[in-house]
C-alpha cells in the first residue's frame, strides 16, 4: 500500500473509531447531483478528499483497457488516450476542470454517444474499493471476460459512493471513429420519435441524437451524429438526407450536450427522464430528447408525483437532476419498488455495515 492509499485508509478507520459520516470527494463538480447534503442534521463528519491519489496505474492501447487511480483527471486520462487515437466511448460529463475517473464512475452519467456505446456499467472492467475497516477490496479484473464470482465493479457505477470509497478503476477504452458528421434536420417532436423508432431498424451508423423546439424554426431542430468508416457515414447522411453541420459546429453542439453547457441545461429545476425509445412524447413543456428517445430533459413539472406516476406506468424513470430549490418530501431519485430498495439497503450493509460511507446521498432514508 503506498502512502496517499495509507493516509486515506487511517482516516477512514478515524472516522470508523468516532461513528463520524464519512463523505467522499473528487474533484467537487457533481456536488449538484443527487440527495443534497444536510449540514445542519449531520453536524460531526469527515471528507475523504480523493484528488490526491491520482495516476494512470496501467494502459495497454493494443489491449483497449486503462487502470486509473480514482482521482485521476479525467481531462488528463482522455489527453492520454488522444495521444493513442483512443476515447472513453460513454463520454462522460465533463461538469469541470476538476472532473475525476471516480466521480464519474461513481455517478454512473453517460454522454450523446452512450445510445451506440453502452453507459458507463458496461465499461467497468475492475474496481478496488476502501470499505468501513480501511481495507481495500478488489473486484473484477483487467480483462473483458472475467467471470469469477459477482460483478461487484459494475455495481459500483451509479452507486454515488454508498458502499464504500472507489480509488482504482479498470475501464474498457475504444478506438476514435475515422470520421463523424452531424446532419441536421427540420422536424418537430412527434415527427422526431418516427424517425427515431425508423433508424433502429435499419443499419446507420449513428452515435448521437438530440432534438430541441427551436423559436426560430418550425417545429425544432434534430442533430443526428453518425460515426464510422467514410463509406459507412457518407452512405448514411443520402439516407436521413437533412443538411451536413460543419465540422467546428458540430463539434461544439456535442460539446454541450456532453457536458450539459448548452443553454438548455440551464433551466431550473430540470428533468432527467429514462424511458424505453419507443415511448410517445411527454407533452410536457419545453423537452430535449436525446438517445433514440431514450432520455429525455424536462424542465415545467408542476406536481413531481403525477409525473413520476405518469413516466412509471411508460416503463420509465424520472431524477429531478438539478434545482435551485427541491420540492418538499421530494426525492432526487425516483422511488425504487420496496424489493429493489430492500437488495440495495443489503448490499450497503454488507459493503459498509457501520454506515459511514456517504450517508443519504443516494436514498434518503439510508
Amino acid at each position: 500500500m503506498d502512502f496517499a492509499l495509507s493516509e486515506l485508509s487511517q482516516q477512514v478507520m478515524a472516522a470508523r473509531g468516532a461513528e463520524r459520516p464519512v463523505y467522499i470527494r473528487g474533484g467537487g463538480t457533481k456536488n449538484f447531483y443527487g440527495e443534497p447534503f444536510d449540514g445542519e442534521a449531520i453536524p460531526d463528519f469527515a471528507v475523504l478528499d480523493l484528488s490526491g491519489y491520482h495516476g494512470i496505474v496501467n494502459y495497454q492501447p493494443s489491449e483497449l483497457v486503462v487502470t486509473v487511480k480514482a482521482g485521476t483527471l479525467l481531462s488528463d486520462l482522455e489527453k492520454v488516450l488522444d495521444e493513442q487515437n483512443q476515447m472513453l466511448a460513454f463520454e462522460p460529463p465533463r461538469f469541470g476542470a476538476a472532473s475525476t475517473i471516480g466521480g464519474c464512475v461513481a455517478s454512473g452519467l453517460s454522454g450523446p454517444r452512450r445510445m451506440a456505446a453502452g453507459s458507463v456499467r458496461d465499461f467497468v472492467l475492475g474496481a478496488k474499493l476502501l470499505d468501513s475497516s480501511g481495507l481495500t477490496l478488489s473486484f473484477g479484473g483487467e480483462v473483458m471476460k472475467n467471470v469469477a464470482g459477482y460483478d461487484v465493479s459494475r455495481l459500483l457505477a451509479g452507486s454515488m459512493g454508498i458502499f464504500g470509497a472507489l480509488i482504482e478503476v479498470s475501464i474498457k477504452v475504444a478506438p476514435k471513429p475515422f470520421q463523424e458528421k452531424t446532419v441536421l434536420i427540420e422536424v418537430d417532436e412527434d415527427g422526431a420519435l418516427e424517425y427515431f423508432n425508423t433508424w433502429r431498424g435499419l443499419p446507420l451508423p449513428i452515435t448521437g441524437t438530440a432534438w430541441l423546439a427551436q423559436p426560430d424554426v418550425p417545429g425544432g431542430l434534430l442533430h443526428v451524429r453518425l460515426s464510422g468508416s467514410e463509406p459507412a457515414v457518407l452512405n448514411g447522411i443520402k439516407r436521413l438526407g437533412g443538411d451536413v453541420l460543419p465540422e467546428p459546429a458540430a463539434r461544439a453542439f456535442w460539446d454541450s450536450m456532453r457536458d450539459q453547457t448548452h443553454p438548455f441545461f440551464q433551466a431550473r429545476p430540470l428533468w432527467r427522464v429514462a424511458l424505453p425509445p419507443q415511448a410517445p412524447a411527454l407533452e410536457a413543456g419545453s423537452t430535449l430528447i436525446e438517445w433514440n428517445g431514450g432520455q429525455r430533459w424536462v424542465c415545467a413539472v408542476d406536481s413531481p408525483a403525477d409525473f413520476r406516476a405518469a413516466i412509471a406506468r411508460r416503463g420509465g424513470h424520472a431524477t429531478l437532476f438539478r434545482f435551485d430549490s427541491r420540492p418538499a418530501n421530494v426525492p432526487v431519485f425516483h422511488p425504487l419498488e420496496s424489493g429493489l430498495k430492500n437488495i440495495n439497503r443489503r448490499l450497503k450493509q454488507e459493503l459498509d455495515p457501520v454506515g459511514i460511507f456517504n450517508p443519504k446521498r443516494l436514498f434518503p432514508d439510508f
